[in-house]
């Protein structure tokens, strides 16, 4: 194995459904990782990071034992695992890979199980078991919890179990496999973690606060974009309310020279919403805004 940098932070980033939507998350945040699909070690244009690609079921065990100083994960696969890491930062993305899903348990449209308390002596098949075993037996209620290695949906349809605990976003896969959700269990979102030694070096939890900074403006960024405009002094006030942004619009005078008639001109600057914005600029037109552009954003902090 490479030999560690006194000034190398070893960073896990997630195989699998969460792998791309990282990648290029990284990427709006200022750092190129390339070879993800042919290495287990991708390089990085950053001497001081060492990536790692790794199972995000498995992440929390490697962050934890110091395998690695740093990783992305679901909330889930850390409390499947009772890692005792550092939560960095909750990273909420608009992308799919990225949006919040829910752990649910399931059961088959006409099945007596009706809430929890119904599963009283059954069985359940689920990835997540040490989690479901906890959840039950917190409730007092005896199940029979087996590891499922796929195709979780079916064997609730097929009554191969009573009931599953499986992960969704919308509810429509578990719908279309004619069950039904009968209590939601688990909320779950990417998260930043850290080893809780690493978290204590200070040049290593410098490195990780820059990362979770840029991750979280390159998530503030998503579905926003800037937009600028040259407006007149007699139609600032009416323009300036009809944008929204974080705080208040950025109004600059332009060059004297550019005064057209003895009237001053303006540029005004913000950030906003991506959907606002095809609405907006008919508006702006109309109110007296010339020479708009519209740009992407990477980061907003």
């Amino acid at each position: 194995m490479k030999e560690q940098s006194a000034k190398e932070l070893k960073l896990g980033i997630p195989k699998g459904s969460l792998q791309q939507a990282t990648v290029e998350l990284f990427k709006k945040s200022g750092w190129k990782i390339a070879g993800t699909d042919r290495s287990y070690f991708p390089s990085v244009d950053d001497k001081s990071l060492r990536c790692s690609i790794v199972r995000a079921q498995e992440m929390s065990r490697y962050v934890e034992s110091g395998s690695l100083d740093a990783g992305i994960t679901g909330k889930d696969w850390i409390e499947e695992n009772g890692s005792d890491v550092r939560l960095v930062a909750e990273l909420v993305y608009a992308k799919a890979s990225f949006r919040p899903v829910r752990w649910v348990v399931a059961a088959p449209q006409d099945s007596p199980i009706k809430k929890l308390e119904d599963l009283k002596g059954r069985r359940i098949a689920t990835e997540m078991v040490n989690f479901t075993r906890r959840y039950f037996s917190e409730r007092k209620i005896p199940v029979e919890v087996e590891f499922s290695w796929g195709a979780t949906e079916a064997k609730a349809a097929e009554g191969l179990v009573d009931a599953i605990v499986e992960v969704t976003e919308t509810g429509g896969t578990i719908r279309a496999h004619g069950l039904r959700i009968v209590a939601e269990l688990l909320e779950s979102s990417p998260q930043l973690i850290a080893n809780k030694k690493s978290w204590e070096n200070s040049w290593k939890r410098e490195k990780i606060e820059q990362i979770r900074l840029l991750l979280q403006g390159a998530l503030s960024a998503e579905n926003k974009v800037g937009i600028k405009m040259n407006v007149a002094e007699p139609n600032i006030d009416k323009i300036v309310r009809l944008i929204p942004s974080i705080t208040a619009p950025t109004v600059s005078p332009l060059y004297p020279t550019a005064a057209l008639h003895g009237v001053k001109w303006f540029s005004v600057e913000s950030v906003i919403s991506e959907d606002v914005v095809r609405d907006l600029i008919p508006k702006l037109i109309q109110n007296g805004a010339v020479g708009i552009i519209e740009y992407p954003l990477n980061k907003v902090i």
